[in-house]
């Protein structure tokens, strides 16, 4: 679904990503693990054409996507759903989940799919007039995912969703995620809590320093040393 070859992007004259390669296959979750600053964010906004590639590909479905801009990305059926939520703070609930329905390809669709996300987040339909500012961490979080789902997606690119919320709400978010792929959504997955991550993922890959170091299946990647020094305290 979507494959990433030797991929190096720059900040300016600062060099982030060194030759990443990687791929997503329908209906898996990928997990992306490193500490911060090893470039997970860069490659995902290189990804979603938010930033351009010094050299290297990108193929999402069999079509080269690096160079497109994000909104024609998005209307190919990838969403990036970015760290820190990134709402529209003075617009209601619903009035956010709809501007991801923007595109051409989803807009006809756009009550059913907002039945649909309001049956995954049913607290959502009751604040759907509430101004986004006023929600909760947790809330605010299910509005982020339920505005990238709004496209009909693919595949979901999800930034440090557990980010600030409380261990409840970060299990019924994983739980979420792993309800996504089950109903056929590939998903890469970028997140700090990595027991939690690659006990849910099919496959990760770890980067460090802007390089993709180790890669496997998750199982396998728990019992890694490097994994259990670096990452669980182990």
């Amino acid at each position: 679904m979507l494959e990433v070859s030797n991929l190096d992007t720059f900040y300016g004259r600062i060099q982030v990503l060194w030759g990443v390669s990687l791929k997503i296959d329908q209906a898996e979750i990928v997990a992306l693990v490193g500490a911060n600053g090893a470039g997970k964010t860069t490659l995902l906004n290189t990804i979603s054409g938010l930033l351009p590639p010094a050299s290297g590909s990108v193929e999402f479905l069999g079509k080269r996507i690096d160079g497109l801009q994000s909104h024609a990305i998005v209307e190919l059926g990838m969403s990036h759903i970015p760290e820190g939520r990134k709402l529209f703070p003075d617009m209601s609930v619903r009035e956010n989940l709809e501007m991801g329905a923007y595109s051409k390809r989803v807009w006809k669709r756009k009550q059913e799919t907002l039945d649909e996300v309001y049956q995954l987040f049913p607290i959502l339909k009751a604040r759907q007039r509430q101004l986004a500012k006023t929600l909760s961490g947790g809330e605010q979080q299910m509005v982020a995912m339920g505005r990238g789902l709004m496209s009909r997606p693919t595949l979901c690119i999800i930034d440090e969703p557990s980010s600030g919320l409380a261990p409840l709400v970060v299990d019924g978010i994983f739980r979420i995620i792993q309800g996504l792929r089950d109903q056929g959504i590939a998903i890469f997955l970028i997140e700090q809590n990595v027991q939690q991550t690659l006990e849910i993922a099919d496959r990760a890959y770890v980067l460090e320093n802007g390089r993709v170091i180790l890669a496997g299946e998750s199982k396998k990647l728990l019992q890694e040393e490097l994994i259990r020094k670096a990452y669980l305290g182990l």
